[in-house]
């Protein structure tokens, strides 16, 4: 009896270890079981979401345009471009901002997820963001976090200095930013600097 409690409390500990690859196995498998589950309660939200944006006219480029600012946290807006998606009838628009000597720069990208093409072209986005992972390297990491209410995908190399965030704002528009010599969270700072409420 004692060798069997014994024999217990070693499987324990082998289990428990953090290094440990069947405790890795383990987590690995449940966190694929969380995800999958996420997923398809993520895809049965979305069928009803997809008709209901296949009936919205989505935005002009003169819309979206006025999303964007001149100005971002001392960066002006050095380039834009609307309606590079239009052949394919999905509304989007891409602009980057730049401070005084160029040494930092800023990127939006926007896409209106409203019309028959568009909600399918940002379904695969949503889905993703549903997912719950974490990488990291000794250049960086890329993870999912919530935040601001936002279910997002961010990612940061150390070894340049460059940042990106994607989320989906309201289900409808996909929006991904880049910040280069930035860091997370001055990359953060800047795309929440959009007025969304206006979409």
């Amino acid at each position: 009896m004692k060798r069997y409690i014994l024999m217990l409390f070693a499987s324990a500990a082998i289990i428990g270890c953090k290094d440990n690859p069947i405790s890795k196995k383990i987590k690995e498998t449940s966190e694929k079981v969380s995800n999958t589950t996420k997923a398809a309660n993520e895809l049965t939200k979305m069928q009803d979401d997809i008709l209901e944006l296949q009936e919205i006219e989505p935005l002009t480029n003169d819309e979206l345009k006025a999303l964007l600012p001149e100005e971002i946290k001392g960066m002006k807006r050095i380039s834009y471009n609307a309606g590079a998606a239009a052949m394919m009838q999905v509304s989007s628009i891409q602009a980057s901002y730049a401070n005084e000597d160029k040494s930092k720069k800023f990127s939006i990208q926007l896409i209106d997820g409203a019309g028959p093409v568009g909600a399918t072209a940002t379904s695969p986005f949503r889905l993703a963001f549903s997912q719950d992972f974490e990488e990291e390297d000794e250049k960086g990491f890329k993870r999912t976090v919530t935040k601001n209410g936002k279910k997002a995908v961010e990612e940061h190399r150390t070894d340049r200095n460059y940042s990106q965030v994607q989320f989906m704002e309201g289900n409808r528009f996909y929006v991904k930013s880049e910040g280069e010599n930035m860091d997370l969270d001055e990359t953060w700072d800047a795309v929440l600097k959009i007025n969304f409420k206006n979409l």
